[in-house]
């Protein structure tokens, strides 16, 4: 969405977020998702009888807006107090007691979507609640002090990261006795305030007389153009946040692409294991590939404040790697650096680049996540070109490139027995067979590779790029609970394995825990979404009953890749299942162009799902448009 297209708009944002969250999961999975969406469902409803919306409810999380404040402060008080009262029902330790920050504030609009500094004020608010209560921002209070039967309590003013102004914060006091109260709040004496409007509008003199003069009389180094943070499409994660461009391959070979290309998911790969990090894909980085970028927009269009490129030249065994790091946000460079190494020092190169990147983005790293982000997977040269070519097979799946991966992954491990990295690739490539290769066995494809990624993770427990894999390959072997805890394992590592784990919830049929996780995934690569994630997130609504939804996915996921089986398949069950019986039978004929041998029964051999009901539901869906 570019800045003319921007509707902006004034609402009132309510934000909610449980209290201890992690606490109840770890102690009762279950029962914590049980209780949680009984407590959405009640959240959503009171929201629409107070004329809100629900905008968006990822994992713990409920974000709403209204039309009127008064609407929206009176829906916290009701929420908070039929949440106390089911809460009342509960053993102290399962009580779920959520946090609500609501205020008024400028955003942009976009669909369904809401963007903006409001948010982030609202969600600061939420954070500075009391579990069971209510905060409101000024501008709110200004706006209902006299409205509503309530009490507050001024809590002063409290910074929000990456807004200038500090906000002022009030506790909603909900008891009948502190009904008109407003606690807490300090008038300034008129003297004082005159004598502090006196010093400021000195102080702003003296600045403008000295700005001017600086104009004057000395240069003044031109920066890049800034942009707007309350421009920007997708909101500013809460921490540092990055996108890492394509490095640019200035060797003579252009056969040397796919190096430039790994030095670039090194980087990524790097930055992602570290957890006070929000690092944007490979997809949506890599769609920059080959086009002069304009890094301003570049920041906008990926939701991220810094942004880095560079390039790489090889000749012989000599590199020159050069990297700048660039605050889009701020329009100023952070750092710029050349690095003239040996071919050999490749390893201790990438990652000098990557802790100066840490560095510069103040994060400090513990002794454990030092060790895991060094932890390669790979030592010697020659086998890493190996799997670097490898992966860059790997980007088109199809039963001849699977085989090519393979080969090069067994050359690497011929180099280099010890390689986590190459028996990790060669497991993910019997996965492949499972899905491309009807002439091999599935039962021995998937004990081929479980066997290969143990091995990964044996010789390198920290490569979350194995535990997914085994993940994978234990739905293929519907072990779906060891494949939820290897999935939840690699995501602990490497924030580039949500959308592993979304997948595993979805075939563990755990369907609104795969949506809140694939959603943040998606917000990880929001111009080229991995083609798993818009897939499992249509089959997870669809099998929610929620079908608009997910033929928007699947929508979206064809309209990239209209060759797609899978995504047509999916498409074709979904209009089946919403009674579309003539849309489904022209998807159904789209799944009979790609793949003239489609076959229902030896898809029904390869479909997953924890519960039967689910498969057998798809299948019927399949069958009503037409495909035998």
């Amino acid at each position: 969405m570019t800045t003319q297209e921007a509707k902006r708009k004034l609402t009132a944002i309510l934000n909610a977020d449980v209290k201890g969250y992690s606490r109840l999961m770890g102690e009762d999975e279950e029962g914590t998702v049980r209780t949680l969406n009984a407590y959405k469902e009640v959240m959503t409803g009171l929201i629409q009888h107070h004329r809100g919306r629900v905008v968006d409810a990822p994992g713990d999380n409920v974000l709403a807006e209204f039309n009127s404040l008064v609407d929206a402060v009176k829906c916290a008080v009701e929420i908070q107090k039929e949440l106390k009262t089911r809460n009342a029902e509960l053993p102290e330790n399962r009580k779920m007691e959520f946090r609500i920050g609501v205020n008024l504030g400028d955003v942009i609009e976009d669909g369904d979507r809401i963007f903006g500094d409001g948010l982030n004020i609202a969600a600061r608010l939420e954070s500075l609640s009391e579990a069971g209560g209510i905060c409101i921002s000024g501008t709110a209070f200004d706006q209902v002090k006299n409205k509503l039967n309530l009490g507050y309590k001024y809590l002063g003013e409290q910074t929000v990261k990456n807004i200038l102004e500090p906000v002022r914060v009030y506790r909603v006091l909900m008891e009948p006795e502190a009904a008109g109260k407003v606690l807490g709040e300090k008038k300034n004496k008129p003297r004082q305030w005159q004598k502090t409007a006196f010093i400021v509008v000195s102080i702003l003199i003296v600045l403008i007389a000295a700005v001017a003069i600086w104009g004057l009389y000395f240069r003044i180094t031109p920066t890049l153009e800034t942009t707007s943070k309350e421009n920007m499409p997708l909101p500013l994660p809460d921490k540092p946040s990055i996108a890492v461009l394509p490095f640019t391959n200035m060797s003579k070979d252009s056969q040397q692409e796919y190096f430039s290309d790994g030095l670039t998911e090194e980087i990524i790969n790097g930055l992602a294991k570290v957890p006070q990090v929000f690092v944007i894909a490979r997809n949506s980085t890599f769609s920059y590939k080959g086009k002069t970028v304009d890094i301003k927009q570049v920041g906008k269009e990926l939701g991220v404040q810094y942004v880095m490129e560079g390039s790489v030249r090889r000749e012989g065994n000599r590199l020159r790697i050069t990297a700048q790091l660039i605050d889009a946000t701020a329009g100023r460079h952070v750092f710029s650096e050349r690095y003239d190494r040996e071919l050999k020092d490749i390893f201790a190169t990438q990652d000098e680049i990557t802790i100066k990147v840490l560095t510069a983005l103040q994060v400090a790293l513990t002794e454990g996540e030092y060790a895991r982000f060094k932890a390669k997977g790979v030592s010697n040269v020659e086998a890493y070109f190996k799997l670097l070519e490898a992966w860059d097979v790997f980007q088109q799946i199809n039963k001849e490139n699977n085989a090519r991966v393979r080969k090069l992954a067994e050359e690497a491990l011929s180099l280099e027995p010890g390689s986590s990295r190459a028996y990790a690739i060669i497991a993910m490539t019997h996965f492949w067979d499972f899905w491309v290769d009807p002439a091999k066995s599935p039962d021995e494809s998937i004990a081929q590779g479980i066997k290969m990624a143990e091995k990964a993770i044996t010789l390198d427990k920290d490569n979350s790029y194995a535990h997914g894999v085994l993940a994978m390959l234990y739905v293929n072997n519907e072990e779906y609970d060891k494949a939820v805890e290897e999935a939840e394992v690699a995501a602990s590592l490497d924030n580039g394995a949500l959308t592993n784990l979304g997948s595993t919830l979805m075939h563990a049929c755990r369907f609104m825990e795969a949506i809140s996780v694939l959603q943040k995934a998606l917000r990880l690569n929001p111009l080229r979404p991995h083609s798993s994630c818009l897939m499992n997130l249509a089959n997870s609504y669809r099998l929610i009953g929620q079908y608009d939804q997910s033929v928007e996915y699947s929508k979206k996921l064809l309209q990239n890749q209209p060759d797609h089986l899978i995504g047509n398949i999916g498409l074709t069950a979904t209009y089946s299942m919403m009674g579309r019986m003539e849309d489904a039978r022209k998807q159904a004929a789209e799944v009979l162009r790609i793949n003239p041998k489609f076959s229902l029964e030896r898809y029904a051999q390869r479909i997953r799902y924890k519960n039967p009901v689910y498969k057998e539901s798809a299948l019927d869906a399949l069958r009503n448009a037409g495909l035998t």
